[in-house]
């Protein structure tokens, strides 16, 4: 029996009639990941005594027959920004390079009490600032269907790691895309769930209102059931939001007939490539065969959303990064002599930081200074709100929204690092979704000119997470014929 082909129901299936066992699954995972990950280089570090010692506990567990998650002994990767107890959560920065995080995230002990087994931590862009994980401080990690290609950020690490076979699935997170997009470039299905629907707790913060943790699979079913497993309140969260949880595999096989469907022709406009838009409408119009109502709807705001997006987040980030400076934890630059403490803050910050990140910092701070604060940081809450209200209007009379991704498929690696606003640009249909903290889906949807996949978004209304897992489903099954 080859273990890693089988898909993640297939392999719970078997773990759970005890055919095999969590410990053969865990070492088979392992060997293969080390082997394949020298090419692709998606995990920043691998966590093998860890990882045998979770698959044995699930193991025992099983033998006693106590009643078992879904997720018991199903090996995963996490995204290095989540906070793992005794193992490293660097964020691929200099400036955590040797940091253990004394506890674990909110998503980590849920996966932990699943008795799921992580094998590794997955490289991202550096404290998930970027769209192609070039900025991580350790590696490049390429894209499994081209290896000459980026793919995608900041949960690149992720999205390879579950494409290449490394894993059954991985976790993410995303501030403005970074789940849906990497999903997209590498062919696989990525869920940012709606703002507050997963504690941020142990989430090392980036953009505290926009940061989402979300699921990174193989097929939507995969993905609702590790939503299932994390999804829930948190009362060490504020921002977590004490909303009924469903179960997200409730309706996957309800079908879409009678559901409607919005088509914003802004996501459609120039700078999109021919395959994309051809193959989201096509999708659409699959859609529409299967029994949805697609309608052509307008999103006025999508053109504000995408500088929106970038002043607050960049704001966010310069407060949420303060706290990286060398006095409490984490790199300290040692190889000189402070005049003072600005002076050494700002040593120890130009040498722990990349140059992405010090760029965001910078803008943010500026957008935060005191003569420009309302020019910038107000307006963009403002347009915020205008996002939100032109969502809303939508959603009055339709069920979810289609939408590819990203305006292009996977580039070349180096492609874009020139040249930091054509790369902003390739998140423009991604943020409006994080700013509204709505739910989002990305899947497959076919591949361009050069065989690289093309992913279509699907965007939910608010704690309706499972009507998109549905519409989804259904699409998927179709496409499958």
């Amino acid at each position: 029996m080859n273990i890693r082909t089988l898909s993640m129901k297939e392999l719970s299936d078997k773990l759970n009639k005890k055919e095999i066992s969590a410990k053969e699954v865990c070492e088979e995972y392992l060997e293969a990941a080390e082997k394949i990950d020298s090419e692709i280089n998606g995990f920043v570090r691998f966590t093998p005594d860890a990882a045998v010692s979770q698959a044995e506990k699930a193991d025992e567990k099983r033998a006693k027959g106590e009643t078992m998650s879904p997720l018991a002994g199903v090996p995963y990767g996490m995204k290095d920004n989540i906070c793992t107890k005794g193992s490293i959560t660097s964020c691929a920065s200099k400036m955590l390079e040797n940091f253990v995080p004394p506890y674990d995230a909110f998503v980590t002990e849920k996966l932990n009490d699943a008795n799921a087994v992580m094998i590794g931590k997955t490289n991202m862009d550096e404290f998930a600032m970027g769209s192609t994980t070039e900025n991580s401080a350790f590696k490049v990690t390429k894209n499994p269907v081209d290896k000459t290609r980026v793919p995608g950020g900041s949960s690149g690490g992720s999205a390879a790691v579950v494409k290449a076979g490394e894993v059954p699935f991985a976790l993410g997170s995303d501030t403005g895309g970074s789940i849906r997009q990497p999903a997209a470039f590498c062919g696989c299905v990525g869920m940012k769930p709606t703002y507050g629907r997963v504690s941020r707790s142990g989430l090392v913060a980036f953009a505290s209102s926009l940061d989402q943790i979300g699921t990174l699979t193989n097929t939507v079913e995969d993905s609702a059931v590790v939503l299932n497993v994390i999804a829930g309140h948190d009362e060490n969260d504020s921002t977590s939001v004490n909303y009924e949880k469903p179960d997200f595999t409730s309706e996957l096989n309800a079908g879409v007939k009678g559901m409607k469907a919005a088509l914003p022709k802004e996501y459609f406009a120039e700078g999109i490539s021919p395959d994309v838009k051809e193959a989201v409408l096509n999708a659409a119009k699959e859609f529409e065969k299967m029994g949805v109502e697609v309608d052509e709807v307008s999103l006025p705001s999508l053109k504000y959303a995408l500088p929106a997006y970038y002043v607050i987040s960049s704001s966010e980030a310069s407060s949420n990064l303060s706290r990286f400076d060398g006095v409490r934890y984490g790199f300290r630059a040692s190889d000189y002599e402070a005049d003072d403490i600005d002076d050494f803050y700002k040593k120890t910050r130009s040498e722990g930081f990349g140059r992405e990140v010090k760029r965001r910092i910078m803008l943010g701070a500026f957008a935060l200074s005191a003569g420009y604060y309302d020019a910038y940081y107000k307006k963009a809450l403002s347009v915020r709100t205008v996002v939100i209200n032109n969502f809303n209007s939508i959603f009055k009379n339709h069920d979810f929204v289609i939408a590819p991704v990203a305006p292009t498929t996977a580039y070349k690696i180096g492609e874009k690092t020139s040249d930091p606003l054509q790369m902003y640009l390739g998140d423009i249909y991604t943020v409006p979704v994080n700013i509204a903290g709505l739910p989002g889906i990305s899947l497959p949807c076919g591949r361009d000119k050069d065989n690289m996949p093309i992913g279509m978004q699907l965007i939910g209304k608010a704690f309706d997470e499972v009507s998109l897992y549905r519409a989804a489903n259904a699409y998927e099954k179709e496409a499958s014929k």
